[in-house]
């Protein structure tokens, strides 16, 4: 990767708009200063204290509270709010893009944001979906450093039918920043994410929350005497709680067929744990462990 930034970027545009400017906006847009990929990036964002922020911290060259206006010019438009906003977002940049822009975005649900934006984009507009899989519990624009897609996947998800052009040069932005680029279908990576990313946020914040329904002395003994387990928990129920509302309600579908398969497993450990069934959770426990061990080995740890 380093090799390639230092040839030059792989993409280049000439005006970056992000429609949003959290964590992982303001970390797309250090990536496009320290390698030079677009000249000017304008940046919208709800609160002009946001706004401020961007500019103090050097990623941004225009900002604005007007999505429309934040569009105007722009050859690459990304879309890196809360998935409840897509359609309101949509519509307001719709008469403000130029001929042949590119609009993507970084939700991690792809079948509604298809839904949502593509029917309001002007012909003429290339959307090509994509879900950067890169976070921390973190958010805003102080959040946001360039590392921090290095070595992890991004996933695209166009439509059929596609400009293969505009694919490759979103591919080629990840590529920039350090990420493995695959495409699949939408409904197929809504899927993936619900097991591997999604329903683990949900019991995270499951366990997280009945441990703060505790009362008196013992909820201040669990977090007294947290164990690692318990912290790796709190580290994901600690992330943005509106993002994660977003992604549940436009991700349902997937999420409760994962969570009802979830929940005959855990009801099958339940019986292991009730009759004494050694064997039954030491074979489930030495599966999983596997399954760790090629997550480590595919430096995705």
């Amino acid at each position: 990767m380093s090799g390639e930034r230092e040839g030059g970027p792989a993409v280049r545009f000439e005006r970056i708009a992000l429609i949003g400017i959290g964590l992982i906006g303001s970390s797309l847009a250090r990536v496009v200063r320290r390698d030079g990929i677009a000249p000017h990036i304008a940046v919208c964002a709800r609160t002009h204290a946001t706004l401020d922020t961007a500019h103090e911290l050097g990623i941004a060259d225009t900002t604005t509270t007007d999505p429309r206006a934040c569009v105007e010019g722009a050859d690459l438009v990304v879309l890196c709010t809360p998935l409840g906003s897509y359609g309101a977002i949509a519509e307001a940049i719709a008469p403000g893009l130029r001929p042949g822009a590119i609009v993507t975005d970084v939700g991690s649900a792809k079948v509604c944001a298809i839904a949502d934006v593509g029917p309001c984009l002007p012909e003429g507009v290339h959307f090509v979906p994509g879900h950067p899989i890169a976070g921390t519990e973190h958010s805003g624009p102080e959040a946001g450093f360039a590392e921090l897609f290095e070595g992890r996947y991004c996933l695209l998800t166009p439509p059929p039918g596609t400009d293969p052009g505009a694919i490759e040069r979103v591919a080629a932005l990840w590529r920039s920043a350090g990420m493995m680029v695959e495409t699949m279908s939408a409904a197929h990576h809504d899927r993936v994410l619900a097991i591997t990313s999604h329903l683990p946020h949900l019991i995270a914040y499951t366990i997280v929350g009945t441990a703060t329904d505790l009362a008196g002395e013992a909820r201040s003994e669990v977090i007294k005497f947290s164990a690692g387990g318990f912290r790796d928990f709190t580290r994901i129920a600690a992330s943005d709680p509106v993002m994660w509302r977003d992604v549940f309600l436009n991700n349902r579908d997937a999420v409760l067929e994962m969570l009802a398969r979830f929940t005959e497993d855990l009801t099958a450990l339940q019986r292991a744990i009730r009759w004494g069934e050694g064997d039954i959770l030491e074979d489930r426990f030495a599966r999983t462990r596997a399954i760790r061990r090629g997550i480590v080995d595919a430096k995705q740890a």
